[in-house]
């Protein structure tokens, strides 16, 4: 068995564990779970984040990224559960702009001598926007369709959707640029990245989309027609690949081989997230303005 093989069942067999209690979570609707399955990555995400840059020496104010972003991702929570996804995205951007303003501040009254405030500024400020901000999409699609008659929630499925369409994706990506890939697709800031691979990402993305909405055709029933399926599918795999090519750029910003050590083969909790936080604010803002939604 080759190198590239072994890599791969090790990534799968990893994911498989990890993602068989996500998705049983995700599935059976337990609430607790999915807090603490959405605040837990997010934030451990935003932690490595931060780590990678201070062991690239890069300015930033950790403590200050993480309590912002910690406001963020459980108030987008709290207020999804009481009042809905339109008044989560509203706090959510209204907890932006006062983290952008608190970081500012936090410079201003930095006691110590600082060659580079505007960077200490910008790096601290990327990690919230990056992760918290764009990752807190999930909690939009939790809440996002009422609760059935008995309290059990309903959007939970769509966040599950996204979850496997999106690391479908992933697996396509590299199982398909592990054995077919021939032609590099950006090499400077990923050179095991192939085109092959990026038509396998698309392929697996687009017919898992289709094979879930098959499957679970009343509670996914917002995402449309069988077409709109495919073209969201296309869709959600071409920016899973742009996500984990943006964590690609972070990591070789930083020297650094994988964000974490949390699974074999897989890395820590960013990479685990990479993907999804581009594919997360796609599906909210497609579930939101699509007519019929």
């Amino acid at each position: 068995m080759g190198v590239a093989l072994q890599t791969f069942f090790a990534r799968a067999s990893s994911s498989l564990a990890l993602w068989g209690v996500c998705a049983a979570t995700m599935y059976w609707a337990f609430e607790p779970g999915l807090w603490v399955l959405v605040a837990g990555l997010l934030l451990g995400g935003l932690f490595e984040f931060y780590q990678m840059l201070g062991t690239a020496r890069l300015p930033h104010f950790q403590r200050t990224g993480l309590q912002l972003g910690a406001v963020l991702v459980l108030g987008a929570l709290y207020i999804g559960r009481q009042h809905g996804p339109e008044a989560a995205f509203r706090f959510e951007s209204a907890a932006l702009l006062v983290s952008i303003l608190l970081v500012f501040v936090r410079q201003i009254f930095w006691t110590k001598e600082d060659d580079l405030p505007v960077a200490r500024i910008g790096y601290t400020l990327l990690g919230i926007v990056y992760i918290a901000y764009l990752g807190s999409n999930t909690a939009n699609l939790i809440y996002f369709t009422p609760r059935a008659a008995d309290g059990q929630l309903t959007g939970h499925l769509y966040l599950l959707y996204l979850a496997v369409v999106t690391k479908m994706s992933d697996c396509g990506a590299y199982l398909v640029g592990s054995l077919m890939g021939k032609h590099p697709m950006i090499p400077r800031i990923s050179p095991k990245k192939t085109w092959e691979g990026f038509v396998g990402a698309l392929a697996f993305s687009t017919l898992s989309s289709v094979a879930l909405t098959y499957a679970l055709p009343t509670q996914l029933a917002l995402i449309g027609q069988p077409l709109n399926a495919v073209l969201l599918g296309l869709g959600l795999g071409f920016v899973a690949v742009l996500g984990d090519l943006a964590e690609s750029l972070v990591k070789r910003s930083t020297s650094t081989k994988d964000s974490g050590h949390m699974l074999p083969g897989i890395g820590g909790a960013m990479d685990l997230i990479d993907s999804l936080l581009f594919t997360a604010p796609l599906l909210y803002l497609y579930l939101r303005y699509t007519p019929g939604s």
